[in-house]
């Protein structure tokens, strides 16, 4: 009996059609950015009221370009190449108080969802204190804390922990008790219930507390660094401001904007893969 020919497996093409989903997605996204740049530079570039107020895009970017690369031929401006320091003492801060929201939050916010004496003992103070906006924190933190680091770290942790501890504790309460029941009866210990089923369980909630928290951090070293320290991109903005430098504050909040929208795509990127079973029960 002659074998039958074996011919190669034609290619599915599912790689071709997945890059050209992912082209398409990415030019559905950049169609509303280009619109408001072209919509922008068309009405400052005709308006002689909004040339002090409302820089176009083009001036922006070439002010951007200066305060990044620090060529100034003229070496009038004063923002011309500190764009790295600034932007890397906001991140730091942004960093470290996010961590220590994180470090916090997370144990806290399993302990209330899980523990109905922890919870009316800790819930109704943070409940309490959550309203409080980070602005009327300000004061407080400068008496405690004077013009330093410190007082912003301090802005930073509240602005991410109550959306952390809120996330986790609704993702600890939601946990399925049969899930509980059985490992009780593998003999499972408090510590091990709290390690192995509670906080698995709660992770979408609290990565969806993260990412809320994290927005929230940016804008709290923003606000920080007003007032309460004297550098970053937050102390940038308001002394760019403050001499009529609008092109940089332009340039300043679009930095910042970059800065929370990459820091969200990893902490995403995180998330798919911590939670990588998620789409294996959806299948």
């Amino acid at each position: 009996m002659n074998a039958l020919p074996i011919h190669p497996a034609k290619p599915s093409g599912q790689p071709a059609r997945l890059v050209a989903r992912r082209l398409l997605r990415a030019m559905l996204g950049a169609l509303a950015p280009l619109a408001i740049l072209v919509i922008w530079q068309c009405v400052a570039s005709n308006s002689r009221a909004l040339a002090g107020l409302l820089p176009a895009p083009l001036q922006v970017l070439d002010a951007w370009r200066i305060w990044m690369t620090g060529s100034d031929p003229f070496g009038m401006n004063a923002y011309a190449g500190t764009w790295l320091s600034n932007l890397a003492y906001s991140a730091t801060r942004v960093g470290e108080g996010f961590l220590l929201a994180l470090l916090v939050g997370i144990p806290l916010g399993l302990m209330i969802g899980w523990s109905r004496l922890t919870a009316r003992m800790i819930d109704p103070l943070i409940q309490g204190l959550r309203p409080i906006p980070i602005t009327a924190w300000l004061p407080f933190s400068i008496a405690v804390f004077g013009i330093r680091d410190m007082g912003s770290i301090f802005l930073i942790f509240l602005g991410g922990f109550y959306a952390i501890v809120v996330n986790t504790t609704q993702g600890a309460r939601e946990l399925d008790r049969n899930l509980v029941r059985a490992a009780l009866m593998m003999g499972a210990r408090p510590a091990q219930l709290l390690r192995r089923v509670v906080l698995p369980a709660a992770m979408p909630s609290i990565f969806t507390g993260l990412r809320i928290g994290l927005g929230i951090a940016w804008t709290a070293v923003i606000v920080s660094e007003m007032v309460a320290v004297k550098s970053g991109l937050g102390y940038v903005l308001w002394d760019a401001y403050y001499v009529g430098r609008m092109d940089i504050v332009l340039a300043d909040m679009a930095t910042i904007g970059v800065l929370g929208y990459v820091s969200d795509r990893i902490l995403v990127l995180i998330a798919n893969r911590a939670l990588v079973w998620r789409a294996l029960q959806s299948h």
